[in-house]
């Protein structure tokens, strides 16, 4: 064949996988307030740097009319291209073709570029929009939704996986992305359920939208599915871009390193203000975090999920880290079942990827109650544990208040591995609070006391001076330092720079048996 033959049918194939599904296809997808695949590669990546993979492929279904309608690259766009001039792998479902649903080959065209992200140590984005199983190819893309399934678990731990769900995300499809590091949807425009309105409608009679089932609020706050709800697609591929910044490539490689002006022994008066006199009165863990890390920039993840802990990105003299803390503005910042959840999750992502993690530890236990043991607080609380157990990353711990009882050995204490562990003056460091210990302790010589009230303020301070101070776990050991907390910067900055070349390794297995 002549090559200006060829030339031509480039030309035109080019022109047809650009266009996707046609004009008006494209236009509705506009009218509905989200991009098409390719508008958003374009945002998410450096200009220029985009390399498109296997364009020209198109499924091979004949049945039900399916020959006719083959539109090169099948409704997937595959390839890989630079964030902030690092290497990443991407796929676009573009709902304009098909309504984005997978066939057999959108499958082996999302397996292959994964399977190059895995040779080459990049993190893997997904853009999700899609309907699901092509339902004219029956089997062949359930095989293809496990296909991607296995690689997606194969990677876990390997490589970074970012989940973006911009549009419709059911069945099947809801797993690829579960099984992912983070997902941020769109509210409004997204949803993810496994069966939808109208299947619950009809199984059990209950009446629910899409958006209150499976859309971005619903995951963020109350399954914990999402890590992120943003308000718009650009929202979505910023943040993409931002979280990238804080991650290695994969996991042989550290951390990237933002240099920054922010002086690393800068001594911060106003963290003398955040933690009141009074045990019992809330703050607001995360103003201390920020009057911390460099430059006061914070990336909080799952921020509204488990709201008793705060996780989230920040950096330490330029070193990326995973910051893990109690937030007293919030039910006292108790560890319950979502929280406990919450922040293993964060804490093994950490480790895995090299992040050192810091942990500011304002805890005054578990949350009790019937809910929370009959939901099992005893395995999800015990999540938190194992994963800082198991953790082999440079670990610095901040006790700022409260810790007491059995969270205090889970907030990554001395007993866990933690490698330096300080402590500002306010910290108590006890089984229980003075006043319950006091209530069980001396309950008797209350009881027969001429004056109880008073008897029991001196009791308290007796059990605050003996017992629920930083000094007692200080000449044990299991506190390396009390420091005044002005310091906090610099002290954890110091410890970072020492445990930059930590080696440690956990004994050799195939894994352990997680209490999931």
């Amino acid at each position: 064949m002549p090559i200006e033959s060829n030339l031509k049918k480039l030309e035109e194939l080019n022109a047809r996988a650009t266009l996707g599904g046609g004009e008006a296809r494209i236009e509705r997808q506009h009218a509905a307030g989200k991009l098409t695949a390719r508008e958003r590669i374009e945002l998410l990546l450096d200009p220029g740097t985009f390399v498109e993979t296997d364009r020209f492929v198109m499924h091979r279904c004949t049945d039900f009319g399916m020959q006719e309608q083959k539109i090169p690259g099948d409704g997937v766009v595959t390839g890989y291209g630079k964030v902030n001039g690092r290497l990443i792998f991407l796929f676009a479902q573009d709902f304009t073709v098909f309504g984005g649903s997978l066939s057999g080959a959108f499958a082996e065209k999302i397996c292959k570029v994964m399977d190059l992200a895995m040779k080459a140590g990049a993190p893997f984005v997904g853009l999700n929009d899609g309907a699901g199983a092509r339902i004219q190819e029956g089997v062949v893309s359930l095989g293809g939704y496990g296909e991607v399934f296995t690689r997606n678990v194969l990677a876990s731990g390997v490589i970074p996986q970012i989940s973006a769900i911009m549009g419709p995300c059911a069945g099947g499809a809801v797993y690829s992305p579960v099984m992912t590091d983070f997902i941020i949807m769109v509210k409004n425009t997204s949803n993810m359920f496994i069966t939808g309105p109208d299947v619950i409608r009809t199984v059990t009679h209950e009446e629910v939208s899409a958006e209150d089932l499976g859309g971005a609020l619903a995951h963020a706050s109350k399954s914990g599915v999402a890590e992120f709800a943003v308000d718009s697609e650009e929202e979505c591929i910023a943040l993409i871009r931002n979280l990238l910044s804080f991650i290695p490539q994969n996991n042989l490689e550290d951390p990237p390193f933002v240099p920054t002006e922010d002086p690393p022994d800068r001594q911060e008066a106003a963290l003398h203000a955040i933690i009141p006199n009074s045990p019992n009165k809330p703050y607001d863990m995360k103003e201390l975090i920020k009057l911390v890390v460099d430059d006061g920039n914070f990336l909080e993840v799952h921020p509204l999920f488990g709201k008793s802990i705060v996780v989230g990105f920040g950096r330490f003299g330029g070193r990326s880290v995973g910051i893990v803390a109690n937030q007293p503005a919030h039910r006292a910042g108790v560890l319950d079942i979502d929280s406990s959840r919450k922040a293993a999750r964060f804490v093994r992502f950490c480790d895995a990827f090299n992040l050192p993690i810091i942990t500011f530890v304002d805890v005054p236990g578990f949350l009790p109650g019937v809910d929370q043991e009959h939901g099992g607080i005893i395995s999800h609380g015990s999540k938190l544990l194992y994963a800082f157990c198991e953790a082999t990353v440079p670990r610095v711990t901040v006790i700022t208040r409260k810790a007491y009882g059995g969270a205090y050995v889970v907030m990554s204490s001395k007993h866990t591995r933690a490698d330096v562990n300080f402590a500002f003056p306010t910290a108590e460091i006890a089984v229980m609070g003075p006043d319950g210990a006091v209530s069980i302790v001396f309950r008797k010589e209350l009881l027969e006391a001429k004056d109880p009230a008073t008897r029991r303020v001196e009791l308290e301070a007796d059990y605050r001076e003996k017992f629920a101070n930083p000094f007692k776990a200080a000449e044990l050991g299991y506190i390396d330092e009390v420091i005044r907390p002005e310091e906090t910067r610099g002290k954890i900055i110091r410890s970072l720079e020492m445990l930059s070349n930590k080696r440690e390794q956990n004994p050799p297995k195939k894994h352990g048996n997680i209490p999931l």
